[in-house]
């Protein structure tokens, strides 16, 4: 992958970073202010006090939590909650737990994004139009936006960083607009107001759920740091807040002008639009709410294709659409997020209706955050005090956002809740049975099988079964190798082979990494090749073994051709065949009632996934596949009596 300088600071970097990692925090003033104050008969202390919990929300939650300390948890370059795991997994098993929980919920938050983005922007032409059939175009909106993912994010990066651009510098202006007349608004960034409302306003603790909508891009910001770099994101992240303040301390001064009064149908965004401007207005709002959606798009390709790489979602196809570094593209997660998306709209029909189910899911990805992160700044030997502080700070201010959060549960957050839970179990059974299936391969000592081998492929009383015989191996051990693989060549069908290569592939933590080394066990006889392959790189094993061989031809370390002799004269090279060996549910099992249903699931879901063939880049012309049984439970104390 070539990086064309998005990960370097510069203008294009910059824009792209605008227009992809901004969208869903930086549209967040069109429903923010409106989710805090509801049906309330608005008053001073909720105008001061809910841009002062606003700004204060955004200070440390995005602004020092995300861009100044998040950031810099970066694996060579990558973001994202399991980017974050992989640099301190090797630690701490449990740290699985919290990842899988933040990215399952995070995926859940992706679902719920663009319909209240979209509903919100195009709500706001109904007091002009009342009769507007405002689901079928949010749903039309929805369905472009999908269908556009297969660009990549370089493509919407450059379409849409211009238009995110004009989006920030309207909602500065219009907030400037409000703010000439009425300056004391500056007044409600002190914490005092964010504090009294709390404190002083009936229920005013609850008032967070509708608060922290202000934040929830901040988690996607992260999970697009492969995308467009820190620093780019970081500068661009000074630009977006300034314009996010103006705006809200702009919405705040209107709700000064209008104390006494209920909302209506007029949000505060809204209300700062001149009559002249707000069909523009909206036009340039349903253009950012689009765009919005983007950030947790492209955020959930980068988290399942991680979660793939590391054993923690059925394989799927992951496409590159562009050669820049960090951009991919998934077509069941595209598909399987707009169908989710479509039903949401359907479901709750207005933006307001969706606000209950918004923040919830991810209120709990910023927690596991939270916790991964501490771990991360304890192993790059960040003092005990430090961590604390940082625990105490963060952890108050997300458990009270989650506690405050939980009062939408009956109203429509149970709608992500469940989402997430459900991820979550998808990826904890798929672990769970990828370790069981590991813990049950036996291995065996390679080198005691050299000598057979050697024979067997000398020994022309059995037919040739290739004159390249290729298996791939999960052994993470050079000197071994799995007994299955040993009785496929010896006990099934007997496979005579000029050369056996047993060839296996080590995901490394280090996201772009493509190396290889080979080990010769028996010249011209047994060769084993281990690939390093980052856990973000598309194994293609067909184009990157034929490289190997290759390398190998050239220093003469082995020789390819045809051992028939008729061949062998005209210098052809002999045919290669892969063997893939897969496993299915014996029968003979005696299995629990948890670990039965567990591995049903499982190989269920991997009749769903991506077979192994495709996922390795195998062409089916020179490919075997060889079923195995998996007995987990063989049967104990079988009792037959003979007659």
């Amino acid at each position: 992958m070539k990086n064309l300088n998005l990960q370097k600071l510069t203008f294009a970097g910059f824009l792209v970073s605008i227009g992809i990692v901004f969208g869903d925090i930086g549209t967040s003033p069109l429903y923010t202010y409106t989710a805090v104050i509801g049906d309330q008969v608005i008053t001073e202390l909720l105008a001061l006090g809910g841009v002062s919990a606003i700004f204060w929300t955004l200070f440390f939650q995005t602004t020092v939590k995300y861009v100044f300390i998040t950031l810099r948890a970066d694996n060579k370059g990558e973001g994202g909650i399991f980017s974050l795991y992989t640099l301190i997994r090797r630690y701490r098993k449990w740290l699985l737990i919290p990842a899988i929980v933040g990215g399952s919920f995070l995926l859940a938050d992706s679902i719920i994004t663009p319909p209240i983005s979209v509903s919100s922007a195009i709500e706001g032409l109904l007091p002009r139009f009342p009769q507007l059939p405002v689901i079928p175009i949010v749903i039309g909106i929805i369905i472009l936006l999908f269908v556009l993912q297969s660009k990549g994010t370089d493509f919407l990066g450059k379409m849409f960083g211009p238009i995110m651009m004009i989006w920030f510098t309207m909602i500065a202006l219009l907030g400037i607009g409000e703010l000439i007349d009425h300056l004391y608004i500056f007044k409600a960034l002190n914490p005092y107001y964010a504090y009294k409302m709390l404190s002083e306003h009936p229920g005013g603790f609850w008032l967070l759920g509708g608060v922290f909508l202000c934040t929830t891009g901040a988690e996607a910001l992260y999970s697009d740091l492969g995308h467009c770099g820190r620093r780019n994101i970081q500068i661009s992240w000074l630009y977006v807040k300034i314009c996010l303040v103006l705006c809200y301390l702009g919405q705040g001064a209107w709700l000064m002008e209008h104390l006494g009064s209920k909302l209506g149908g007029v949000t505060p965004f809204f209300g700062l639009v001149p009559d002249w401007f707000l069909l523009p207005a909206i036009g340039i709002a349903t253009f950012a709410t689009i765009i919005a959606s983007q950030a947790l798009i492209s955020g959930s390709f980068t988290l399942v294709a991680e979660a793939i790489r590391l054993n923690l979602w059925p394989k799927l196809r992951v496409v590159f659409p562009s050669d820049v570094k960090g951009q991919l593209y998934i077509p069941v997660i595209n598909w399987l997020l707009m169908l989710g998306c479509i039903a949401v709209v359907l479901f709750f029909k207005e933006s307001k209706n969706m606000e209950a189910a918004f923040g919830l899911s991810v209120t709990l990805t910023m927690l596991m955050t939270t916790i991964l992160l501490s771990f991360y700044l304890y192993t790059r030997k960040v003092s005990r005090v430090t961590i604390g502080i940082f625990l105490l700070v963060f952890l108050s201010i997300e458990g009270s956002f989650l506690v405050a959060n939980l009062k939408k549960f009956m109203h429509g957050g149970w709608v992500t809740l469940s989402l997430g839970i459900l991820i979550f179990l998808l990826m904890y059974i798929w672990h769970r049975a990828t370790e069981i299936k590991e813990r049950l391969q036996k291995m065996v000592v390679l080198e005691n099988y050299l000598p057979i081998l050697k024979e067997l492929s000398n020994d022309t009383a059995v037919p040739k079964y290739a004159t390249n015989l290729v298996y791939l191996s999960s052994s993470n051990n050079n000197k071994k190798i799995e007994e299955r693989i040993i009785q496929s060549i010896l006990y099934r069908q007997p496979k005579r082979a000029d050369i056996y290569w047993f060839v296996h592939i080590d995901v490394v933590d280090e996201p772009f990494k493509m190396a290889y080394s080979v080990e010769i066990l028996e010249p011209e006889e047994v060769v084993r090749v281990t690939f390093k392959l980052g856990f973000r790189v598309d194994p293609k094993i067909n184009i990157l073994f034929r490289k190997v061989v290759d390398e190998m031809v050239k220093n003469k370390e082995v020789n390819i051709q045809s051992r028939y002799t008729s061949l062998d004269n005209h210098n052809i090279s002999g045919d290669f065949r892969f063997v893939i060996m897969q496993r299915f549910l014996s029968f003979e099992n005696e299995l629990s009632f948890s670990n039965g249903w567990l591995l049903k699931i499982y190989f269920f879901l991997k009749k769903l996934s991506l077979p192994d063939e495709r996922e390795f880049g195998l062409d089916y012309s020179n490919l075997t596949i060889e079923k195995s049984p998996l007995i987990v439970a063989p049967p104990q104390n079988v009792i037959l009596q003979r007659e």
